[in-house]
């Protein structure tokens, strides 16, 4: 016969059993390395930000090696905004003068990056800033586009990563620190440079060979109804991502945050993650449960990926 169970007991008893769900999870990805990328459109939602660097330090405690790469556009926006400075965006890119690049090191390499490691720090973890002030890891050079009429496009002082200090970033990993690392780099001449945060956290998986990269933004995935929350696709291959490309599935901005990732697949990285970071403990629903709340992009040669008739069922 079966003791009766209050309802206290019953929530303690579903606690259990996601903490077994987790176990298996957790066995698989201690000692792994995960790239967390926090966009600014996550690090500008206080509760949401709180929840996201405490399933870091959690992530970290259970065997997880982190590595943080951040972005700050709008602390960036505002700060400029203040200095009566309007903002300029060339193909995307912000425009980078002497001016604005001053002010995207101060809000972004030290006031952003600073209170990032002091807030994991304050909820129990180990971080440590990688920006100008301590210990640059991201070497760069000057970012080359061409315009529509193929004559060069001036973004100023913007770059792209070339070279990532990769065995600082790992000792630290090793030693169980979480590096925390903004979007800047230096060149060869010791100019500064302004990095796109998502081209910045690319180059740090390549480079230590993460096994995951996760991309936290304001949206859930892959829609394949983007009215419908419903149709989110949990797993997708390089080449079912392409195919959702090429019919219309995926479209407007999506493309090039799914052409970007597809890049990085083929860099190296095995999986990548995309889940909207406001959701409450999102880095551990997407990790530790079965179903995951984002969409998870696979490389071609590593499926063992569900197809996306199987997608929304299994992880």
């Amino acid at each position: 016969m079966k003791p009766s169970v209050t309802k206290t007991q019953q929530k303690a008893i579903q606690k259990a059993d996601t903490l077994i769900e987790a176990l298996g999870w957790i066995r698989r990805f201690r000692d792994t390395t995960t790239v967390i990328k926090l966009g600014g459109s996550v690090v500008e939602h206080p509760d949401s930000l709180r929840h996201l660097l405490l399933d870091i330090v959690f992530m970290s405690t259970l065997g997880m090696r982190i590595v943080v790469v951040h972005g700050g556009g709008k602390a960036i926006s505002r700060a400029m905004d203040k200095a009566g400075i309007e903002p300029r965006f060339v193909q995307g890119r912000r425009y980078t003068d002497q001016a604005t690049l001053d002010i995207v090191e101060r809000v972004l390499a030290t006031d952003v990056n600073h209170d990032l490691v002091a807030r994991i720090e304050e909820y129990g973890g180990r971080a440590m800033s990688l920006n100008f002030l301590s210990t640059n890891v991201l070497f760069g050079e000057r970012l080359a586009l061409q315009g529509p009429d193929g004559e060069p496009v001036d973004l100023g002082f913007v770059g792209e990563v070339t070279r990532v200090d990769r065995l600082t970033v790992e000792n630290l990993v090793y030693a169980g620190q979480v590096p925390v690392i903004p979007s800047m780099a230096i060149d060869a001449q010791g100019q500064k440079l302004n990095v796109n945060a998502d081209t910045a956290a690319t180059a740090v998986a390549a480079a230590i060979g993460a096994e995951k990269l996760v991309v936290l933004s304001d949206i859930p995935g892959v829609l394949l109804d983007v009215d419908d929350p419903e149709s989110l696709v949990h797993s997708l291959s390089a080449a079912e991502a392409r195919r959702l490309i090429a019919n219309g599935t995926i479209a407007g901005g999506m493309i090039p945050k799914i052409e970007g990732c597809l890049d990085t697949l083929e860099q190296g990285v095995k999986k990548i993650h995309i889940i909207d970071g406001r959701l409450r403990h999102s880095l551990l629903l997407e990790i530790y449960t079965t179903s995951g709340v984002g969409t998870e992009l696979v490389r071609d040669d590593c499926v063992a990926a569900p197809t996306l008739e199987t997608a929304a069922a299994a992880r």
